[in-house]
């Protein structure tokens, strides 16, 4: 099972787990139909007020798509369209309008962000890091960067896609910029996520959703916009796979500074 789904019917909580850490939590198309399911059975399950995402291990919240299987995902021929494994697997893609917390220790990186750029706010243990890869490899950073520009400064979040794996965002920093809103010791995240969506659970459900809502309207009208724009700058811009599988097969690790 690649993903967990746990609710607790007293506190009105559900807890869903990112769960392959042997892989750091990369998603492949199984881990990324199982998601898109469970945000589906949370949206009509009335029980269920409010939602903390995770990544098992402690490693890593989530590495994005597990390059071992990108190359099984078939595009089409056109640089207008673009058939990206990842766009439904958050929340809001999923038209789950519950608030959603998330809980991050260890690596948060490239597709993670569809899941961060659609939870309501993060939480981060203080060893947790954020990064993303794409430019590194040859591949343009489009909904990623999209995402992450509505959570952070403009500045910030440019830096972040253009260093790729050269540098890494400390929590510490991502609550200086506001990516995250609190940052918590090492492996607790998931009980400080865990207590403030029992404490959003335990408020009228309506008021609740309105208010969810009502946050995601300021910002929709732009996001949605700049999303449209993304498919054909990826299919102009990325490299051949066979490229991009060469420069990710010559990663070095550890070469990346924290900031």
């Amino acid at each position: 099972m690649t993903v967990r789904l746990t609710t607790d019917k007293d506190t009105g909580v559900a807890l869903l787990t990112l769960d392959r850490p042997e892989k750091l939590n990369a998603i492949d198309a199984d881990m990324a139909e199982r998601l898109g399911r469970a945000w589906r059975e949370v949206r009509f399950d009335d029980t269920v007020r409010a939602v903390v995402v995770t990544g098992a291990g402690g490693r890593a919240f989530c590495t994005g798509l597990d390059r071992d299987t990108a190359a099984e995902v078939p595009q089409p021929g056109s640089p207008y369209s673009i058939d990206d494994p990842l766009l439904a697997i958050g929340p809001k893609a999923n038209d789950l309008w519950k608030p959603v917390i998330a809980a991050v220790d260890g690596m948060a990186c490239g597709g993670a962000f569809y899941l961060l750029g659609e939870a309501e706010f993060v939480i981060a243990g203080s060893t947790a890091t954020f990064f993303d890869p794409h430019t590194t490899y040859g591949m343009v950073s489009a909904f990623e960067s999209i995402l992450m520009a509505q959570r952070m400064p403009f500045g910030e979040a440019t830096r972040m896609a253009l260093m790729g794996t050269a540098e890494r965002m400390s929590a510490r920093r991502a609550y200086e910029v506001g990516l995250v809103s609190e940052v918590t010791e090492p492996g607790e995240a998931v009980a400080a996520a865990l207590r403030c969506a029992e404490v959003v659970a335990g408020y009228p459900t309506e008021a609740v959703q309105g208010t969810v809502r009502a946050c995601w309207a300021a910002q929709e009208a732009a996001r949605t916009h700049a999303l449209a724009h993304a498919p054909h700058l990826i299919s102009l811009g990325n490299l051949p796979a066979d490229r991009q599988s060469e420069l990710f097969a010559g990663r070095r690790p550890g070469g990346f500074r924290v900031r």
